[in-house]
């Protein structure tokens, strides 16, 4: 080693760079001696070929120098205090590859090299000056033997060369780096310094502008890291800079361009963009330390100024009422050119806005992108597997912890990162498929069926359509294997019990011991000793429990082969057992016959789009109903605002007072509705936009073409995840529902197809047998409800096949025992509602006599009937003798159980009211009472359709059970009228409480639904139909003609007598609702009443005494008029066949009652 100068420094002793002359002297400087010998140097003191010399090197001081040099005690440091002095090692080395290492700790020219021992030096020559000796110059980059010549490269230590580092010059100055990394690498450990230090150093190399790509030095650093630093500091360095990444992303100020969000999401775009710190990252920090969803959130300013939404939005307009489909709205008035001016420059400013938030969300997604690469398989797993099985957690930890909101991801986190995972999603599926012609395009995926039961992905403990999985393994065992090509081992099933799915605690030595007898289709197969794993957790228990084969589903059932596949935890899954190699299908092993063998999409793009689905239904959806409360606000204070303004153009001028609280008024709402209508601009770009809106919409399909795909496979059907449905049904409502008015669900391309295939599965599933769970098949009764109450969704239902519109109406009218028979009753009303008796209103009517401006009254369905279900309904009533008296019967029985409890309620109710001390009632037990009355409408509606449409069934008394239907009707029409018209009874003190809660109970909508049935009965039928249905009513014994004249007004003489001196009291009557009851129908009831009252007089002049020994012995109303076999004891008709309906036993001597004969008592007696 030679130097020119004095002050020229080699040590070992500081590592801090100096970059001032005059430090140099001070600290000490020199030549790092201790070889690194990497070839066959022990340190054992050893003779190694090719080495002469001490096992540790160190500085000749005795005869190797020339000059003044200062020698430090240890022999590995130097200072050179002469103008150009040399100096030898220890070492002397002939033969073989060797690398020695030198830290130069200042500035001037040195020449370090090799020389022989024969090199002598003075003070003109030194190393490299000789003929036996060669030097490298880094000053001026240059090698020297005698000789110069340029060498290396200036300004650069080293570069990468496509995936290698290349030095660019002698391996001395890779070595200086290593050492400057050696002392930094500590440092960059502290979250302090990363934070302030180097994530803002890294943040200044990307100011400079354009893409990530155009600045590699971030890339080369991160190189060098990994080169350079241990990996647990590489580790810790890369956690803390992405921990303050995030925080300064979360916590950053919201500004008009988004600057700050953008800069942080480019800088961890371009530290993903490293694949070695992208897979470490994924693997251990993104998922496992940080919430990392943070990234993919763009949080809602606080305050509207915050943002400057002011400045980029600086016109408001709102819209003067929402209309939605299903409420009445009133005429909205043209907008004035003021109005549409003001709406377009907020337009306009909506437009700017979501032009920022766009280029944010691009940053997001490609940031999913880097995290869904499956091409980096350099060094190990490609990224996109370490991502699934993390995603794969995430859910699990967000479905398993729905009560512990510290752990759950919040959900409008949710809700952008779905948004950004369906954009990510389909640029890899449209990708392959750009490769692949024959796969599916993002447009018509789906999740296949054998996703469901094949055990290869993990659903936790989460609810499958046919109920608990372990079940179903049971029960589904011959399917699999007939339909799948699953086979389970029958011994294994026998352990596979609700007590022990926790408890598999048997060896591998035992069940290698088990006999291998045990029968599968078509061979024997034993137990492998890897599925008594203890460690396979129970949502992964499918095929873990048993020995499984699966055989190519076109190749006929013989000989088995036999190929081991078992449930892997998410840590062990791999490539393979996701994407499959030959011989192996992955996640799609068990594909059924029904399902077409054509490939779909990369299988990881599946697992993907699972979990995407999953994550709609854990708390997305819900989010979505939360954000509309913006816009409901903006509606409550734009009425608010309009009703001052009108307020203050009819107050008098000499009210000053008045006219300036309402100005005060008038500003408080203008400024609130300002604020109001930024924030929903922000939310409508953010939340409900139409890209967002399309997205929910692709995932509707999704869920469709999921479902209608499982539905082919049969029973096995039973293994899917319940949430699909969910998610069905809660996307289309969300469409409906919350994106609404800003964007139309009409607009979307294929929807009347898409409303279409969705009617077909709600009328096909709502009454599933292979659906078992109550909650969700309430949801379909609910969906398919809410789907019949709208013109354009019902329309949707009467297109889908005519026999699957045929088996819905017969599903619809099973019995209503056994089952949550209210919704199914609430459906067949709303395919009635504008074809009865005066229902045709969408406000209650005697609210509207009451309240006529009052604009918060509940609102009900516009009527949308749909006389082609309705003539469905009449042919199977008609054709199907077994199915009308059951269904008649349950609805009988369920009205005398709801009209019962109401009348029990408002007894409560009014003994509450009528105590001195001061009390409430429950609003709890008030909104039940109103059900009751609510539910007793519908079905004598429900009724009244029945009664409409099939007639015959009530008044053809060759049909068996027509009598009795017609009997208990009449019995019941009679109860509900006597309770409902009595002259100031209990239902009258209640009405006139006027009770909050109880808005729906009064005379109009009961009166007017018994009505239509007896209009039917007795106007609207033919002369025989008229005859039988007096004769059964006027024969009841509760039938009172008052009650008829009460509909009309008319009172008897006596109940006039008595109100005379309450001149002010309002009678009820139909003639006072003439705009909801035609003058035809009204006509009717007229014609009705004379009927009834001729018939009554004829009936009450003709009939003569009865003895009581004549009359029922149950009743004691109507004369004995049936004799019992065997046992020959008598009632009447309607008391034996009542009873029969649900007992055998006779009424006196519980003996089995074989038949019913008629009787007729003898003349002679």
């Amino acid at each position: 080693m030679t130097s020119r100068g004095a002050g020229t420094a080699f040590s070992r002793k500081n590592y801090r760079l100096s970059t001032e002359p005059e430090k140099s002297k001070v600290t000490g400087r020199g030549l790092y001696m201790p070889c690194e010998i990497r070839s066959t140097v022990d340190p054992g003191n050893q003779v190694v070929e090719g080495r002469l010399g001490p096992s540790t090197v160190v500085l000749d001081h005795t005869s190797g120098f020339e000059g003044l040099l200062l020698v430090d005690d240890d022999l590995l440091g130097v200072i050179g205090h002469s103008n150009f002095g040399s100096i030898r090692a220890t070492t002397c080395v002939y033969k073989g590859k060797w690398i020695y290492e030198v830290l130069i700790s200042s500035q001037g020219l040195m020449q370090i090299g090799w020389c022989t021992l024969n090199c002598r030096f003075n003070q003109e020559e030194g190393v490299g000056d000789t003929p036996d000796s060669y030097a490298y110059d880094g000053n001026r980059v240059r090698k020297w033997n005698v000789t110069t010549t340029n060498y290396g490269k200036e300004g650069k230590l080293v570069e990468k060369d496509t995936s290698m580092w290349q030095l660019q010059g002698e391996p001395t100055v890779l070595i200086t780096l290593a050492h400057i990394f050696n002392y930094f690498s500590p440092l960059m450990c502290k979250v302090y310094l990363v934070e302030d230090v180097l994530m803002t150093f890294l943040l200044s190399i990307l100011e400079r502008g354009g893409a990530v790509e155009a600045h590699p030095l971030i890339q080369q650093l991160l190189d060098l890291m990994w080169l350079l630093m241990e990996e647990y500091e590489v580790h810790e360095c890369l956690k803390q800079l992405l921990m303050s990444l995030l925080r300064a992303y979360r916590f950053s100020p919201i500004i008009p361009d988004l600057g700050l969000q953008i800069h942080y999401l480019r800088l961890t775009i371009a530290v993903l963009k490293h694949e070695k710190s992208r897979k470490y990252l994924l693997s251990n920090v993104l998922f496992d330390v940080l919430r990392s969803v943070v990234f993919f959130y763009i949080k809602s300013p606080l305050r509207v100024e915050e943002a400057g939404l002011q400045e980029l939005i600086p016109t408001t307009w709102w819209p003067n009422r929402f209309t939605k489909e299903g409420k009445e709205s009133k005429e909205v008035k043209e907008e004035s050119a003021e109005e549409r001016l003001r709406r377009r420059a907020y337009e306009r400013g909506c437009q700017r806005l979501k032009k920022r938030i766009e280029v944010v969300e691009g940053l997001q997604v490609q940031i999913l992108k880097l995290l869904l690469n499956n091409k980096d398989r350099g060094g190990g797993e490609a990224s996109r597997y370490i991502f699934l099985n993390k995603f794969r957690k995430f859910l699990q930890e967000n479905a398993s912890n729905r009560g512990n909101l510290t752990v759950l991801c919040p959900p409008e986190y949710m809700v952008c990162f779905l948004h950004r995972l369906i954009a990510a999603l389909r640029f890899f599926w449209d990708g392959h498929k750009a490769k692949t012609p024959t796969a599916l395009s993002s447009e018509e995926a789906y999740v296949p069926p054998q996703l469901f039961y094949n055990g290869k992905v993990d659903y936790f403990d989460l609810q499958r359509l046919g109920g608990l999985l372990s079940h179903l393994k049971k029960t589904l065992k011959d399917d699999l294997a007939a339909k799948a090509n699953v086979l389970i081992d029958p011994a294994e099933l026998q352990a596979v019990t609700m007590d022990d799915l926790d408890e598999d605690e048997e060896s591998a030595t035992s069940a290698s011991q088990r006999p291998s007898a045990a029968l599968a289709i078509g061979g024997a197969l034993a137990r492998p000793a890897w599925l008594s794993s203890p460690t396979l957790g129970r949502a992964n228990r499918f095929l873990s429990t048993a020995a499984v084969s699966l055989m190519n589903p076109r190749r006929p059932l013989g000989a088995l082969e036999k190929i081991k596949v078992r449930t892997l935890s998410v840590e062990q899954r791999t490539e393979e057992d996701i994407e499959g190699t030959h011989g192996n299908e992955g996640l799609l092993l068990g594909r059924p016959a029904e399902e077409p063998d054509q490939p779909i999409t990369e299988n990881s793009l599946l697992e993907v789009l699972d979990g995407i689905v999953m994550m709609y239904n854990l708390s997305v959806h819900q989010q979505l109903g939360k954000m509309v409360g913006v816009s409901d606000d903006v509606n409550e204070y734009a009425m608010a605002l309009k009703d001052t303004e009108e307020k203050i153009s009819r107050c008098p001028k000499r009210r000053r007072d008045i006219h300036e609280e309402l100005l005060k008024s008038q500003k408080v709402f203008s400024e609130k509705l300002n604020h109001l209508s930024r924030r929903l601009a922000w939310i409508n770009v953010t939340i409900y936009s139409k890209e967002k809106m399309q997205d929910i919409y692709w995932l509707l399909r999704v869920c469709i073409r999921t479902i209608e795909h499982g539905d082919r496979t049969g029973s096995l059907f039973a293994f899917m995840p319940e949430f699909y449905l969910s998610v069905a049904m809660n996307s289309y409502s969300a469409l409906k529902n919350y994106f609404s008015p800003v964007n139309s669900m009409e607009e979307l391309p294929g929807y009347e197809e898409t409303l279409m295939r969705l009617a077909a599965i709600l009328a096909k599933h709502f009454a599933d047998s292979r659906i078992v769970g109550t909650d969700i098949r309430d949801s379909l009764m609910q969906a398919l409800a809410s789907y019949v109450c709208y013109p354009h969704s019902l329309r949707a239902v009467e297109r889908i096949p005519e026999e699957q519109r045929i088996s819905m109406m017969k599903n619809l009218l099973a019995p209503y025992e056994q089952r949550p028979w209210a919704q199914t009753n609430w459906i067949l009303v709303r395919l009635w509602r504008g074809c009865g008796f005066g229902y045709r209103y969408t406000r209650l009517p005697h609210l509207l006599k009451t309240k006529p401006e009052d604009a918060s009254l509940p609102s009900l369905q516009k009527p949308c009937p749909s006389t082609l279900l309705q003539r469905h309904m009449a042919d199977l009533l008609r054709s199907d003798r077994d199915l009308a008296p059951s269904f008649l019967n349950s609805v009988l029985n369920q009205l005398n159980w709801a009209f019962s409890e109401f009348i029990g309620m408002i007894q409560e109710i009014q003994q509450a009211a009528e105590r001195l001390e001061r009390n409430f009632v429950d609003s709890r037990q008030l909104k039940v009472c109103a059900t009751c009355f609510d539910l007793s409408v519908s079905l004598l509606r429900v009724l009244e359709m029945t009664v409409t449409l099939a007639p015959e069934i009530f008044l053809d008394w060759n049909r068996p059970s027509s009598e009795l239907l017609l009997r208990r009707l009449a019995q019941l029409l009679n109860q509900v009228l006597n309770r409902v018209t009595a002259e100031r009874n209990l239902f009258d003190r209640v009405v006139n409480l006027r009770l909050p809660g109880l808005e729906s109970v009064d005379h109009y909508p009961i009166l007017v639904a018994v009505t239509g049935i007896l209009v039917r009965l007795l106007v609207d039928t033919d002369v025989q139909g008229t005859e039988r249905a007096t004769a059964v009513l006027l024969a009841d014994p509760c039938f009172q003609l008052r009650s008829i004249q009460y509909l009309l007004g008319h009172a008897e003489p006596s109940a006039l007598a008595a109100a005379a001196p309450a001149t002010d009291k309002r009678h009820f009557s139909l003639h006072t609702y003439t705009e909801y009851i035609s003058a035809e129908e009204l006509a009717k009831v007229e014609k009705m009443l004379t009927h009834l009252s001729e018939e009554s007089k004829q009936a009450a002049a003709t009939t003569l005494p009865t003895s009581e020994e004549d009359l029922c012995p149950i009743c004691y109303a109507h004369p004995i008029s049936a004799i019992f076999r065997p046992c020959s004891h008598k009632s009447c008709k309607a008391c034996i066949n009542q009873h029969l309906m649900n007992n055998k036993d006779c009424f006196f001597c519980k003996a089995t009652i074989t038949g019913v004969d008629d009787f007729t008592k003898p003349a002679s007696s």
